[in-house]
């Protein structure tokens, strides 16, 4: 092969090879500006009952119980899963408060606690676990933010909680 027809093929290969690079950045960026379709509440699935809950895609989640004394929120939470994720993990729920201020859960007391991660068999359910979140803002209603783990790209589902 010639030395000038290599150099072109090798140079034809970079330019492609940016082209790809480029797309791939530009189509990453986008991703991170537009937030997941599942975050918008006005497109929550609720088929779900009684309410406060959120199901997606076969798994559910119930919150039931809430108290605000001061500044925490004390709940008690239910999952069931008849859907392709195969656990419940405390980092897949937050509290968000008036003031956009995000809460995991807290700890200590007889009222707050955790879990570790539960493994699911199908159609089962965990709980009731009765946990506790710190709010800044403690005008309520207040967003259940759950983050269940149902595939790379999905989800992340809000729940509006009023104290009883």
């Amino acid at each position: 092969m010639p030395v000038v027809t290599r150099r072109l093929l090798t140079d034809a290969a970079v330019f492609v090879g940016l082209v790809v690079a480029g797309i791939v950045a530009l189509i990453a960026y986008e991703s991170l500006q537009t937030p997941p379709v599942a975050s918008s509440p006005s497109v929550t699935p609720q088929n779900c009952s009684p309410e406060p809950c959120a199901n997606d895609q076969g798994y559910t989640l119930w919150a039931t119980n809430v108290h605000l004394q001061g500044d925490l929120v004390t709940m008690e939470i239910k999952f069931q899963n008849s859907s392709s994720s195969t656990h419940a993990s405390p980092e897949d729920v937050q509290l968000i408060d008036g003031s956009r201020h995000s809460s995991g859960l807290v700890t200590g007391g007889s009222q707050c606690n955790t879990w570790t991660r539960h493994e699911f068999a199908n159609g089962a359910t965990f709980g009731p676990i009765a946990v506790c979140f710190r709010v800044v803002n403690t005008a309520p209603p207040f967003t259940l933010r759950w983050s269940p783990d149902l595939g790379l790209f999905c989800c992340e589902t809000d729940i509006k909680i009023t104290p009883n």
